[in-house]
């Protein structure tokens, strides 16, 4: 028997040269030695590998676990023949090399996991029965179905190469995952297909936000926790200054700390590590590493050492008392530091609006080739459901269809086509667009008509319904795509909005662990980013995501790891709920602007009924509707007329001069022809063609300025002014119709804002990856946490939301505050690409809860690209309100940068909500937002 007055006990580490000499195993060794009890000795690679077990030295606990070329079966027979008290059971360290097996034990101790399967396959490479079936963004496997992104993972855990499959959808693709090679982890590549050799895991990809979570055990009863940058992200491995990996540690759930406990005896693993998901509220394990050491941290060597010893020397001498011998000191003592005024920042909202995008452009035509129908019928669509095509695969199908039909017509060899030929060729040109299908900028609908055709093309009896099929509406969508000069912009707006953070810039950028980046990788940053299922939104999220984070990488990883777009249609798209009233106001503009005498004085009363000094300084420059309009359609109809005589040059020539983008001079001047003959049409204009006209003639002096077309910088002079009365004017000309209307489209909107408010009042308790204090280490305010949610939409939901916070009448008419910071928003004529609107929440540490001053909300708004106005030479119509905007000051607007920076303009006012606290909010339209989801 060992005692601690008597023989000390000695410990063997039975390892690899490269595992024991490491700096984590003797920063615990060390610690280890301070016991007088304990002894240790090392076991060389010399004596492992070429020695007898019978040879080796003697001891009474072993440390001895599994790394590249460790004889594993050796160390188990000198285990059998000594009899060592074992920390890491042997023989289950065989099961941590066959990721199937330990998938089975988790499974098997209740431990959750992602939903998976496994294909095993022989030496053959043959699937031993198992059924596999791969299609574009589907794999079938003996049954169980997974959509993309999904995981495929080696059996064997010795194999790090690991691959994320991403959807068509994201631009498809696939991460391929490795052991780090300098300082990459992972690389993004075109190939979209599963491996064929081997056998592999399939599991379902959780999304989480781009974090990883390791976790290390020692014992059942103890568990830390880091987090890093996910490897799938952008493949970047951010290291410290002694060229570790960066991580940092954050404080577990008990939920993860029941699961770490359960794993650690599932596996009979005393020092253990393993990997964890948070994803969608819950924790799921997704690898199990067995003996791990956590890399640099200091409190965890003391904590190791100390359970560790204590574990030995209870199990020798059960009776004697254990001396503490080490320190449980923290790694440092933690600074704090406030943001100016005392103030912490505790919650960013931002609603942006997407990028600079390519015209939006339709195309329908009549089909009803059997080729056509069988498309139809194929995607499951009937006479009640319509079918909506944009994955790659059934767009290419589509454009074999077209392909074939023009080729028929072209050798005569079939007379009963009934499809016409110009659109068929265009239809095509657009499918052939960019030389390839990314499933976000191209769209085909098919709907099926009332009324059915006979195989001969004629309209049926009632008594032929056998031989007819269905008349078939295909409607192509395209354009409205983030173009490359909008993610450009998208992402250096991500890298200027890390500045609104505390310490971002300036005089705060020389204390360590200040700034955004920072506030962020040390996981004291609550990150989440909502998009509409709009491509071009998705896009601008997924750049601004880059800038703001400083990734490396691709936009697909970023869409599928940090972008969210599934479930938010009813939040962030286009609302049907708005439209009749709607309808009803564009009706009353059309008639207002199809008058041929200038605006009269109840016009001027009706149209900027809700002031606005824009609206009222476009109808002084447009005078006379009708003229207005009727100069708009001749400077169209030169444009055209210009573009007919370019393609016909073209013609003469080798090649025909590509657009931006890719677009030709046919496909432009068919976009232009097609607003030319849609604006005029039995001498009355199409007032709801203004906003498409003026969003083609932006686009066209910005991007192909180069065809140096005459009075291009006419018709936007001379379409603008319009353009300022219909567009904003679309969501509701009185104040009771932009109230109603903003409700309708913003109703969702409302109510996760103001979830989002409240949550960091009411409910700071989540489970995010939040710092853990006590190993804080250079990080000023530890226990302060941001939560920054990020919406991006389109510019129904700008200006409706706009509507709310400056037409609500919440504020005291006499406020001066308020009215300065109203004149203002009432000279802004358009919300242009990338327009934002900003809440920043923060709280006084030094004020109690119930006070009205512990809570102030200030809001930040700009108007958003202003290229092609400087481009023109157009001034910015921001007027400068105030000097100062200090939070103790009833101060309004800072002067707004021309750029797409962002602008401030905090307005302060106070309101009850309806818990009976009282905040100081900078719009008190904040209680709209608060109150109109009620």
């Amino acid at each position: 028997d060992h005692s601690i007055s008597g023989n000390r006990i000695v410990i063997g580490v039975c390892s690899m040269n490269r595992k024991s000499r490491a700096r984590p195993m003797k920063e615990i060794l060390n610690r280890l030695r301070k016991y007088d009890s304990l002894q240790i000795i090392t076991f060389q690679d010399d004596v492992i590998l070429n020695e007898p077990v019978e040879k080796w030295p003697c001891c009474d606990c072993l440390i001895a676990f599994y790394s590249s070329g460790f004889p594993l079966k050796k160390a188990i027979e000198y285990a059998q023949l000594r009899k060592p008290f074992l920390l890491n059971d042997l023989t289950m360290q065989y099961d941590l090399m066959d990721r199937a097996k330990v998938y089975r034990i988790l499974k098997k101790h209740e431990i959750p996991i992602p939903r998976y399967t496994i294909l095993e396959r022989n030496l053959d490479n043959e699937n031993d029965g198992q059924n596999i079936d791969e299609l574009e963004d589907i794999l079938k496997v003996s049954g169980e179905i997974f959509h993309k992104p999904f995981v495929e993972k080696p059996v064997s855990a010795e194999d790090h190469n690991i691959v994320i499959y991403y959807p068509s959808s994201a631009g498809g693709g696939s991460q391929r995952l490795f052991r780090k090679i300098g300082s990459k982890s992972s690389v993004y590549k075109q190939e979209s297909h599963v491996r064929r050799d081997g056998s592999y895991l399939y599991e379902e990809f959780m999304p989480t936000e781009g974090v990883d979570v390791k976790i290390y055990t020692v014992g059942p009863e103890y568990a830390h926790a880091e987090a890093r940058k996910s490897p799938a992200l952008d493949g970047v491995v951010e290291r410290d200054i002694q060229g570790k990996e960066v991580r940092y540690p954050i404080i577990l759930t008990a939920a993860e700390k029941t699961i770490a406990r359960k794993v650690c005896l599932a596996f009979k693993q005393t020092v253990c590590g393993f990997d964890l998901l948070r994803a969608n509220g819950k924790s799921y394990v997704c690898d199990v590493n067995g003996f791990s050491f956590v890399k640099t941290s200091q409190k965890y060597y003391n904590d190791c050492a100390q359970i560790l010893g204590h574990m030995i020397l209870s199990h020798f001498s059960p009776q004697q008392p254990i001396p503490l011998v080490i320190s449980r000191k923290a790694d440092d003592v933690p600074l704090s530091i406030k943001v100016k005024n005392g103030l912490e920042l505790r919650c960013v909202i931002a609603i942006m609006r997407h990028g600079d995008r390519t015209p939006k452009q339709k195309l329908k035509m009549h089909v009803n080739h059997e080729k056509f129908i069988e498309i139809f019928r194929k995607y499951g669509g009937s006479e009640r459901k319509n079918l909506k095509l944009k994955k790659p695969k059934q767009l290419q199908e589509i454009l074999d269809i077209v392909r074939e039909l023009l080729f028929t017509f072209d050798s005569n060899q079939d007379k009963t086509i009934f499809e016409s030929y110009e659109k068929l060729q265009q239809l095509r040109a657009v499918l052939e667009m960019y030389g390839h299908f990314s499933g976000i900028n191209r769209k085909v609908q098919l709907k099926c008509m009332n009324k059915r055709i006979r195989a001969d093309g004629n309209s049926n009896s009632s008594d032929d319904n056998r031989a007819s099929r269905p008349s078939l509406l295909l409607i192509a969508k395209w354009g409205g795509e983030l173009t490359p000069l909008g993610r450009s912009e998208a992402e250096r707006l991500g890298c200027a909005f890390r500045c609104i953070y505390p310490s971002g810039q300036g005089e705060y950028s020389n204390y360590p662990g200040s700034g955004f980046l920072r506030l962020h990788s040390t996981y004291r940053h609550d990150l989440k980013i909502y998009s509409s299922d709009e491509g071009r939104v998705q896009t601008t999220a997924a750049s601004f995501a880059k800038g703001l984070l400083d990734l490396e990488c691709g936009l697909t990883p970023i869409l599928v790891h940090l972008v969210k777009s599934n479930h938010t249609n009813r939040m962030l798209d286009t609302s049907t709920h708005a439209e009749s009233l709607m309808m009803e106001v564009k009706s009353r503009l059309h008639e207002i602007l199809q008058k041929d005498e200038n605006f009269t004085e109840e016009d001027y009363a009706y149209l900027s009924s809700v002031k606005s000094n824009s609206i009222i300084a476009a109808m002084k420059m447009i005078g006379n509707p009708r003229r207005a309009c009727q100069k708009v359609f001749e400077l169209v109809r030169s444009l055209t007329k210009q573009l007919k005589g370019l393609i016909e040059i073209s013609e003469n020539q080798t090649e025909e001069p590509l657009l931006y983008m890719g677009e030709s001079l046919v496909m432009m001047y068919k976009r232009w022809t097609k607003l030319e003959k849609e604006f005029k049409r039995n001498d009355l204009f199409e007032i709801s063609k203004i906003p498409d006209i003026y969003d083609c003639i932006k686009y066209d002096a910005l991007h192909n300025r180069d065809l140096r077309l005459d009075n291009i910088h006419d018709l936007y002079k001379a379409v603008k002014p319009l353009a300022d009365i219909v567009i904003p004017l679309e969501y509701g000309i009185t104040g009771e119709e932009k109230h109603e209307i903003s409700e309708k489209i913003c109703h969702n909107l409302f109510r996760k804002l103001r979830a989002d408010l409240q949550h960091n009042i009411c409910c700071d308790t989540e489970s995010s990856n939040r710092l853990n204090p006590k190993y804080s280490q250079g990080v000023i305010t530890p226990d302060r946490h941001v939560r920054t949610r990020l919406y991006f939409t389109s510019e129904s939901h700008i200006h409706t939301l706009l509507s709310a916070i400056r037409d609500s009448k919440l504020c005291d008419a006499s406020d001066k505050q308020w009215t300065k910071s109203m004149e203002c928003m009432e000279d802004i004529s358009e919300l242009n690409y990338l327009t934002q609107i900003v809440f920043m929440l923060y709280e006084d540490p030094s004020q109690d809860v119930s006070s009205e001053q512990k809570y102030r909300v200030t809001l930040h708004f700009s108007a958003g690209d202003r290229l092609l106005e400087e481009q023109l030479g157009e001034k910015s119509i921001y007027r400068k309100v105030s000097e100062n905007s200090n939070f103790n000051d009833k101060t309004s607007v800072k002067e707004a940068p021309s750029k797409k920076d962002g602008t401030d303009a905090p307005i302060e006012s106070s309101t009850d909500d309806n818990s009976g606290k009282k905040f100081i909010f900078t719009l008190n339209t904040v209680q709209y937002v608060l109150y109109a989801a009620k």
